[in-house]
């Protein structure tokens, strides 16, 4: 065989080699780097699971988590640790189920469940428009506005000059929940209408109570992130049409005063009669002398 072509076969084997052991090297580093990644096993959500839900046996499966767990991560869905617990949030289906989504052990479910320490929930009867659009949902931020007349003869003197008053109540309240409650008309008869909660402290929860029963309450919504309260005045429904109220203004007399006549002017004669000399004055024409 001729040597040119042995020395060319010989370097094909050569970088063929090559080529296999570094892929080979390759492959086996991947699948070292694989192994070494630790997996723990915790409990997920099975199904979507709504806000104030109990946790039952159905609701929770497990996902594998590689690398480091999540702050709170549960491993067990034995009772204590899962299982019977409240939901303070919507969970969804594979999301690891931390110990801060789930109420304290032994408080239950449903909205008690989700009230912070020191927190109250005062439910607020709201109109269709509100209740239906979508915007009172857990989770966002209202302001609550009260419209009325003041009561007492305060608020009598009050209705006759400005009308109905509305006024800030209460800025940057969170909604726990927001839905249907059944209650009766006067006739006996049982209806359907429109409720939202509202996270509030006792001091507000009072507040609020009184409102409820003497003027009407709207909702207004906010940026979540906007936490300022700004003092705010109200406004009475006078001030809406104060331009149409105000009366025109009165037009200015304007009174002309006629110039001052100026002095006629005066012109003087030198009358000579012999030695003698005079002057003589006179006013131009129209004037005295």
């Amino acid at each position: 065989m001729n040597r040119r072509v042995l020395t060319i076969l010989l370097l094909a084997f050569v970088i063929a080699g090559g080529c296999a052991f570094v892929v080979y090297h390759l492959v086996v580093n991947r699948m070292t780097a694989t192994k070494t990644v630790a997996t723990t096993r915790v409990v997920a959500a099975a199904t979507d699971i709504k806000l104030g839900a109990v946790l039952n046996s159905a609701d929770l499966t497990t996902v594998e988590i590689a690398g480091a767990l999540p702050k709170g991560a549960i491993l067990e869905k034995d009772k204590g640790n899962a299982l019977g617990r409240g939901v303070l949030s919507d969970l969804y289906q594979g999301e690891a189920i931390l110990d801060s989504r789930l109420a304290p052990i032994g408080s239950g479910g449903g909205l008690a469940a989700t009230i912070p320490q020191g927190m109250r929930a005062a439910a607020v009867r709201v109109d269709d428009v509100v209740g239906v659009s979508g915007f009172a949902t857990p989770g966002m931020r209202v302001d609550v506005l009260i419209s009325g007349i003041p009561p007492g003869t305060a608020g009598q003197a009050v209705q006759a000059e400005k009308g109905t008053l509305v006024k800030t109540l209460l800025q940057d309240l969170q909604v726990l929940s927001a839905g249907l409650d059944i209650q009766k008309d006067a006739e006996g008869k049982p209806h359907p209408v429109q409720v939202v909660n509202l996270e509030v402290t006792p001091e507000q929860a009072e507040t609020l109570s009184l409102a409820t029963g003497q003027a009407k309450i709207q909702l207004v919504l906010r940026n979540p992130l906007d936490t300022k309260t700004d003092p705010v005045p109200g406004t009475a429904m006078v001030n809406l049409f104060a331009d149409q109220l105000t009366p025109a203004p009165k037009p200015h007399a304007v009174v002309r005063t006629a110039a001052p006549k100026a002095a006629p002017p005066a012109f003087s004669i030198e009358v000579i009669n012999g030695s003698k000399h005079s002057e003589e004055k006179f006013s131009s024409p129209g004037g005295q002398q």
